[in-house]
């Protein structure tokens, strides 16, 4: 087996949902557009691409089996559909009946709020497969409780469109653990993926086709370090842990991917950050009734129309990014300095006033107060990764 074997977490709805389609999409089809280099920061705009597979392996990483299962009938089916409309194209060659024989998508159950569940969807995925080649930490959770609705009338009336690509009247929980002891926002959406990515590192490794493999880490607009407080680094005391944690994943992605670069004795594990725009998930609309979602909806297809080239509002558009970070070649990527103030990029998923999607990119700005910030919370992750081990008797490495 030469395919890819890629995990997703949350796969089995909004955007992890949307990634799993889109990446079908374009594995069946011979020349996948999503590879291609024909976006203004690619450095490259002509190159081999070795995207084309005659087969995959898709790891769906869901907290429940049932909800796991049925995206996976979900995605056969839109694979076969996939299949019937290529088959009927003028030229068509067969791939992807190919593709379709040797597809093959699994679900493992894993619950990033209690370690010991991701330590043991990597031993079932070490046992069961010779590599991975792509790890797409896309899972997240928000302790969103309500809306502050005279905060959201001040953000609506000075910058509406801002108001609905990075909300700040969302009140959050604060002081929630999760059943680990940890802060429960920071152990799902960043702790939980740094443990997933250590106990597969050597895994990753493994997969020595092409660039090597990737992990790509699911940030958001919401990203944002001046709610940051490094003394709180689980996020237990703030009253905005989601924002915090993302501004956490920025930070750790782009440290892991420096010090894969710098290890010149082996092909490096590359860790790149995708934004997905703004899409409706259950992450916020949990807040709403069916009035206020219908709103939302409008809201989103109104900013698109004034301009905004963020709200893709569908999972599958959104998903654009990870895709493309996915399958490109690496070479094409302008290039990560390891100095500076200016020190990488975001990757974001866009649209048009019409919905076509397409890819953007943001700079990833670092000041020496975060490269500190990063440092103490990496320790902090680390020793908490061992802590963890030490405790389940397992080694360092898997």
């Amino acid at each position: 087996m030469s395919w890819p074997v890629i995990v997703v977490t949350g796969a089995n709805s909004g955007v992890g949902l949307g990634i799993c389609q889109r990446l079908l999409v374009q594995l069946i089809s011979k020349s996948p557009t999503d590879a291609q280099p024909h976006y203004n920061f690619h450095v490259q705009k002509s190159t081999t691409s070795d995207a084309s597979f005659d087969g995959l392996t898709l790891i769906l990483a869901c907290r429940s089996r049932q909800r796991g299962e049925a995206a996976r009938d979900k995605l056969y089916q839109f694979a076969d559909e996939q299949v019937r409309h290529l088959e009927i194209l003028p030229g068509y060659d067969g791939h992807a009946e190919t593709f379709r024989k040797h597809l093959n998508i699994v679900v493992h159950t894993v619950d990033l709020s209690r370690i010991q569940t991701v330590f043991r969807f990597a031993d079932e995925v070490i046992k069961t497969y010779p590599y991975v080649s792509h790890l797409i930490c896309n899972a997240g959770v928000a302790s969103f409780v309500s809306i502050n609705w005279f905060l959201a009338l001040k953000q609506f009336t000075m910058n509406w469109v801002e108001a609905v690509t990075a909300p700040i009247f969302y009140t959050q929980e604060v002081g929630q653990l999760s059943q680990d002891g940890l802060g429960w926002v920071w152990q799902c959406n960043v702790f939980g993926h740094y443990v997933l990515f250590r106990s597969l590192e050597s895994h990753l490794a493994k997969y020595q086709m092409s660039n090597g493999a990737r992990v790509i880490w699911m940030s958001s607009h919401e990203s944002n370090p001046i709610y940051y407080d490094p003394t709180d680094w689980q996020l237990v005391k703030t009253a905005h842990s989601y924002e915090s944690s993302k501004f956490q994943m920025d930070l750790i992605a782009h440290r892991l991917d420096q010090a894969s670069l710098q290890d010149s004795d082996t092909l490096p594990t590359r860790h790149l950050i995708v934004l997905p725009g703004v899409a409706g998930t259950n992450i916020a609309s949990a807040l709403l009734d069916t009035l206020s979602s219908m709103c939302m909806f409008f809201a989103f297809y109104l900013a698109r129309w004034l301009g905004s080239p963020y709200h893709l509002i569908t999972g599958f558009k959104a998903a654009i990014s990870a895709v493309h970070l996915c399958l490109v070649p690496l070479a094409c990527l302008p290039t990560v300095s390891l100095t500076g103030v200016e020190v990488g990029f975001r990757y974001v998923s866009e649209c048009d006033r019409w919905g076509k999607e397409r890819v953007g990119t943001m700079k990833l700005t670092r000041s020496k107060e975060h490269n500190n910030q990063c440092d103490d919370l990496l320790e902090h992750c680390d020793r908490l990764f061992t802590v963890f081990c030490e405790a389940e008797g397992r080694p360092l490495q898997s």
